[in-house]
């Protein structure tokens, strides 16, 4: 079964075509950075904008790229929730054209599930139940993948993503958006040890997340150091900082796995691709005995093979969409998308 698929939640257009939710026949993928960069973050109207402009393109060129022409798709599947409502509306809405048009099955993915799917196409013999620590620009959750399409989520952020402290934190040091990436770089040329950062706790939830605190923490730093005419390390800040978040994702992780039992478990999302998240999970893994699962570097970020996997599982597990199916800017990823036919 090959699927379309389309993203477009924030400032990346991507179109792919997935084979049974295993294989990649295809993935393109237009990035707004470069543009967005000017502004220190993405700008929601902007982003709408060039989503308009290139997702004819960009869809054109994963079927020509995976050789198949749109008759030869069995359904298109689009991220249809969470994330900027301009955004998701451009992909939601040309998904829903195309599907009519060619006569095709109309499959909505729930953005984040997408994310942990992409372990999925990076390693075959991965299948549920396991524990997924979910890190990115807005989101942070520890979900546990009881099937392909039944989740409950554990933990969460009760105020900024992990991703979204990074690129605070990284553009409070001076680092250019988005931050999470320089923050990595420099990170490997400080002392972590040199600065010292609160870990922020949820009372009465252990597994809930809170790093407002922590980017507070940072931008004080600097600003105390400023008004004293005292000079900050950054690349120790960074790596200080850095260390931090790891150590708090991954203790929360450790945790929830070793209460609920579970030997398996995965990460996902952009913040995965950070060099020192993937180093944490993994000594954490190799103390208990555990197996960790993480994608390729390729398919951490915003992609539209992670949506094609998805919704492999989302197409034999549920009716197709109607076409009354809206975008939904916030959806909790255990919930079901409630247009069908």
């Amino acid at each position: 079964m090959k699927i379309l698929a389309i993203e477009s939640s924030c400032d990346e257009t991507a179109a792919a075509v997935v084979e049974d939710g295993r294989r990649v026949l295809s993935s393109v993928i237009n990035s707004q950075v470069a543009e967005h960069r000017v502004y220190g973050g993405v700008v929601p109207e902007i982003a709408s904008r060039r989503h308009c402009e290139n997702i004819v393109p960009v869809v054109q060129g994963a079927l020509d790229e995976a050789g198949v022409p749109l008759a030869g798709i069995d359904a298109v599947a689009v991220t249809a929730a969470p994330g900027l409502i301009g955004a998701l509306l451009v992909g939601v809405n040309y998904a829903k054209g195309l599907a009519l048009a060619a006569g095709k099955p109309l499959v909505p993915v729930h953005h984040i599930r997408g994310h942990i799917a992409a372990n999925y196409l990076a390693h075959p013999e991965l299948e549920p139940p396991f524990l997924c620590l979910v890190v990115s620009g807005g989101h942070t959750h520890i979900v546990e993948v009881r099937s392909y399409t039944d989740f409950r989520v554990v933990g969460r952020t009760r105020d900024d993503a992990a991703g979204e402290a990074f690129d605070k934190s990284a553009r409070a040091m001076g680092f250019p958006y988005p931050g999470g990436v320089y923050i990595d770089e420099a990170a490997g040329r400080g002392d972590p040890g040199k600065y010292k950062l609160p870990k922020p706790r949820v009372e009465g939830a252990p597994y809930d997340f809170s790093f407002s605190g922590l980017k507070t923490a940072v931008i004080n730093l600097l600003h105390n150091a400023g008004q004293k005419g005292e000079e900050v390390d950054a690349d120790s800040l960074a790596a200080s900082f850095q260390r931090t978040v790891c150590e708090v994702l991954t203790s929360h992780l450790e945790a929830a796995a070793k209460e609920l039992g579970y030997r398996v478990v995965a990460a996902a999302g952009g913040v995965s691709a950070n060099s020192g998240l993937r180093a944490a999970l993994g000594e954490m893994c190799r103390k208990n005995g555990f197996t960790l699962y993480v994608p390729p570097l390729s398919l951490c970020g915003d992609n539209a093979a992670m949506i094609g996997a998805q919704g492999y599982y989302e197409f034999l597990a549920n009716p197709p969409a109607a076409l009354s199916l809206n975008a939904a800017p916030s959806m909790d990823i255990a919930a079901a998308f409630s247009a069908r036919d």
